[in-house]
């Protein structure tokens, strides 16, 4: 008799999760979409970077982009640093994919050829929290 409320009990699970698993497959892929954010290029832009981003994002979100770029030393007197942003209002948050440039601005000396350089790209919402990272690292051309 045990072994049967048992085998009852894997039985309700496991009809459980095909259930929800069935949900899951079912729902619309727009309502399952996450705020996506891909760097596809790092150029040289004297004295900064310019990055392409491709990105989308959820209806009803209002979302800015924010970067920064450090060059990948040993030095201390060698580092270097910039940022940029891409105000709200120039970024449409509708599930389409889209890409965006962003220029990145450097607070003191400028990249230069040859420079390799970490890179990070987020989302910053409403709240002043951020959403998404996306970071790369490469040789800047």
């Amino acid at each position: 008799m045990k072994a049967s409320r048992v085998q009852r009990g894997v039985a309700a699970a496991t009809l459980a999760a095909l259930a929800f698993a069935g949900t899951v497959a079912t729902a619309s892929t727009a309502a399952a979409k996450a705020n996506l954010l891909d760097i596809t290029k790092v150029s040289l832009d004297k004295p900064g970077l310019q990055l392409d981003i491709k990105y989308s994002c959820d209806i009803g979100v209002d979302l800015q982009m924010a970067g920064y770029a450090s060059k990948v030393t040993e030095s201390a007197a060698d580092k270097r640093n910039a940022t940029g942003t891409i105000e709200a209002s120039k970024v449409t948050c509708d599930y389409v994919s889209r890409t965006v440039q962003m220029k990145l601005r450097p607070a003191g000396n400028g990249f230069v050829k040859g420079d390799k350089v970490k890179v990070t790209v987020f989302y910053w919402d409403e709240n002043g929290s951020f959403r998404t990272q996306e970071e790369t690292a490469t040789v800047v051309l």
